[in-house]
């Protein structure tokens, strides 16, 4: 693939993260995020797993900032994501999935409503939803990270979707 077909493709996976559609990534895109999280999944703010979720999504955007905010006003552009967030990772998706990793590790522990430290097909789904991915792609992906059909997916699961999926366009 060439890069002007590569960038376009990941161009296109800016408006995950630019949750209010203003045309940039901003903090306040990770904090709705979380917010709308801890919606879905009935907890609170205040309480330990609504705590790392908001530190969670904070660590993940700083280390998004730090690669790709070029300008440093503290809003990554369209341009900027492609050119800084993913372009500068496409040869090493782990080390975006190690920037995203304190926030999804915090995301499973909210979703988590059994405990036992991984979240079913069903979980992961709605909390695709709550972030705003539409309903047939979020039942899609929450089958279909279940990469071993134990009707559980894991955070190595998660993380390495995550990585795969900004980073490597299909």
């Amino acid at each position: 693939m060439d890069s002007a077909e590569y960038e376009r493709k990941i161009a296109a996976r800016f408006v995950t993260f630019d949750q209010d559609g203003n045309g940039y990534i901003s903090r306040e895109d990770f904090s709705t995020a979380a917010a709308a999280l801890l919606t879905e999944f009935g907890a609170t703010a205040r309480s330990e797993k609504g705590q790392a979720l908001y530190i969670g999504a904070e660590a993940f955007w700083q280390g998004m900032a730090g690669i790709a905010d070029r300008d440093g006003d503290q809003r990554i552009t369209k341009p900027e994501f492609v050119g800084g967030a993913v372009k500068r990772l496409r040869d090493n998706p782990a080390r975006f999935a190690e920037i995203a990793r304190p926030f999804l590790d915090a995301v499973i522990a909210v979703a988590d409503g059994d405990g036992d430290g991984s979240v079913s097909p069903q979980e992961v789904e709605r909390a695709l939803k709550a972030l705003g991915v539409p309903a047939d792609i979020a039942s899609a992906a929450g089958g279909s990270l279940d990469t071993d059909g134990d009707g559980r997916v894991t955070e190595e699961e998660i993380v390495a979707a995550f990585a795969a999926y900004f980073t490597v366009p299909e």
